[in-house]
């Protein structure tokens, strides 16, 4: 029996029926397979965006204290009393609550130095690191850590240079 031939079989009510059924199938397709996934992308991508605009005023910011402090000038080598890069970076982390972490410190070039720990607390080591850059004239060039099974620890190497 065909498709045309069971339609023409129904009463008229159950074709009304059916029919009705037909459309809030199709439209419940629609919605659930067209609308609401482009509904859900659009709110992801307006979160994205607003993201993006926060990171855009705080990179402003930022930029606007990075040129004030090359205005006024940073520290360099040879305002650290005549301390090495090596010295400066083992007499800072050692004052800065990493000396039971600091493993060792290698130079890696002439300008360079690298540092690693064992067990730092995360929080140190950021602040050491901010310190470091602040006020002496110092890039991290690299940074790699991996978290240890101790909450707030890790393991990390860091990278020195000296910014000419």
């Amino acid at each position: 029996m065909s498709l045309a031939a069971s339609w023409n079989g129904l009463a008229e009510r159950d074709r009304r029926v059916l029919a009705v059924g037909a459309i809030v199938v199709a439209l419940l397709l629609v919605w659930g397979l067209g609308w609401y996934p482009l509904s859900r992308e659009r709110d992801r991508l307006a979160e994205r965006l607003e993201a993006a605009r926060r990171d855009h005023a705080y990179v402003r910011v930022a930029e606007a204290e990075v040129q004030r402090l090359r205005s006024a000038g940073v520290r360099t080598l040879a305002d650290r009393q005549g301390k090495s890069l090596l010295a400066l970076a083992d007499a800072s982390a050692r004052g800065g609550g990493l000396d039971g972490a600091l493993k060792r410190i290698e130079p890696v070039g002439p300008r360079s130095v690298r540092a690693n720990f064992e067990f730092a607390p995360f929080d140190v080591l950021a602040d050491w690191l901010e310190a470091i850059v602040r006020d002496h004239g110092v890039r991290v060039t690299d940074f790699s850590a991996d978290r240890v099974d101790a909450t707030g620890l890790v393991n990390a190497r860091v990278t020195l240079e000296d910014v000419p």
